[in-house]
């Protein structure tokens, strides 16, 4: 449980183990339901589109996501790590904001086998590049 009291779901921890495990999803998206008392899945998706991923990122709404980030590294081929996003936007309502920031480590703690961490306010925070070049260090 969170400082908030929010708890995670399970359908939030089956749904992490289907993709970390089965490859079965390229990202999921997590929300606090609207009686903010649980994490639970928005979305999941098999797009490996990494732009198609950033569009479900709204101005206005924080979310917590999972993407299993691909990528090639110079004579390593390629890789894949799991990346944790917290998304609070600047422009989310401040009550909202708060609200995440306090449960994101119930969300985080429970999820295992994650290789970053990405806080993201705004675009630039989560853009691939930035991503890529948090991920592929020591590469």
């Amino acid at each position: 449980m969170s400082r908030s009291g929010v708890v995670v779901a399970d359908e939030s921890l089956k749904a992490f183990n289907d993709l970390k495990l089965g490859k079965k999803y390229k990202f999921i998206l997590f929300e606090i339901n609207a009686n903010k008392t649980e994490i639970v899945v928005k979305e999941t998706s098999t797009s490996s589109d990494y732009d198609e991923f950033l569009e479900k990122l709204s101005e206005t709404e924080s979310l917590y996501a999972v993407y299993d980030f691909s990528y090639s590294t110079n004579g390593d081929g390629e890789r894949s790590k799991i990346v944790f996003v917290a998304w609070n936007p600047d422009t989310a309502p401040i009550k909202s904001k708060m609200l995440y920031a306090a449960s994101k480590d119930a969300l985080r703690r429970s999820l295992t086998g994650i290789a970053s961490d990405i806080q993201g306010t705004d675009f630039s925070e989560v853009s691939y590049e930035t991503v890529l070049d948090k991920v592929s260090k020591g590469h």
